[in-house]
């Protein structure tokens, strides 16, 4: 009698697949977590960063050992969001102009980057293009909300924005991982809903996140009662990411509830939306 295979898994044995992934997932998040290499040494790189005392010459220095993300940075220094008269030519400029906050982001931005890029991704490559897409816009709304209505400082929520859902990133490329998730990339839409935030908030503290921009990406997908004007950075990134579309828009699933709560926060700043738009096209253009 063949054996059946792994493919034809179905009803209680594909729940135990997908509960040996969450499983899996929990243990990494205790211990260490599983993601591409060059992932692992930007991280470390931001790590480096995050010593207040270096010096302009100390930060160009460890940035060069990474010449992805030092092409970046000077792109994104010559960029409309940043640029400010004369075109910057060299790495220590274009950090003078950006600021470190926007050197630790864009690092960020680059290992995320190499998690899209994996080569374990390519079964969901759309699905992970359409989550950074998402992600590109929620930053770009965080920075100009949290700039215009709160004293959240705007790189911070730029940042959050990005990151926000890490978790779902981290469920995608370990989802690649299992031929049945592969298979059934709906399987895995559905798994994602259900668990990336409260994964996302691990993960990134975990990596050695601030605590107020992991604990901002707690439940940022579930409706909720919200004040009449944004305060902290937990509601900017609630409503950049509404903004963005929220989580049913990249993974093609029924919003539900989630429909009238995009199309009030739509209405209510829609005077921002171009400016968001163009902003988003400005930082992928940078990043990318």
């Amino acid at each position: 009698m063949n054996k059946r295979s792994d493919k034809d898994k179905i009803g209680e044995e594909l729940a135990a697949q997908r509960f040996g992934m969450l499983a899996d997932i929990a243990r990494e998040l205790a211990g260490e977590v599983l993601f591409p290499t060059c992932f692992d040494a930007i991280l470390r790189l931001r790590k480096e960063l995050q010593n207040p005392n270096l010096t302009l010459v100390r930060i160009a220095q460890i940035i060069q050992v990474e010449p992805l993300v030092a092409a970046k940075l000077v792109r994104l220094a010559n960029s409309s969001l940043y640029a400010a008269g004369q075109q910057v030519r060299d790495l220590p400029s274009a950090i003078n102009r950006l600021g470190l906050d926007v050197v630790r982001t864009t690092a960020m931005s680059v290992a995320v980057g190499e998690i899209l890029n994996a080569r374990e991704m390519v079964d969901f490559a759309k699905l992970a293009r359409n989550l950074w897409e998402h992600s590109i816009l929620s930053a770009a709304a965080a920075r100009i909300l949290a700039h215009t209505y709160t004293k959240v400082r705007s790189e911070e929520a730029l940042l959050a924005g990005l990151v926000h859902d890490l978790g779902a990133f981290y469920m995608l490329y370990r989802g690649a991982q299992y031929p049945e998730l592969r298979e059934r990339p709906d399987t895995l839409r559905h798994i994602i809903v259900q668990w990336h935030e409260a994964i996302g908030v691990t993960l990134l503290e975990t990596l050695g996140l601030p605590r107020e921009i992991a604990q901002a990406s707690a439940d940022h997908d579930h409706v909720r009662p919200f004040p009449g004007d944004l305060k902290t950075l937990a509601d900017v990134v609630y409503v950049s990411n509404l903004l963005a579309g929220g989580c049913y828009v990249w993974l093609h699933l029924d919003s539900g509830s989630q429909e009238d709560e995009i199309k009030f926060f739509r209405d209510k700043y829609s005077d921002f939306l171009p400016q968001i738009e163009t902003d988003a096209h400005e930082m992928r253009s940078a990043l990318e």
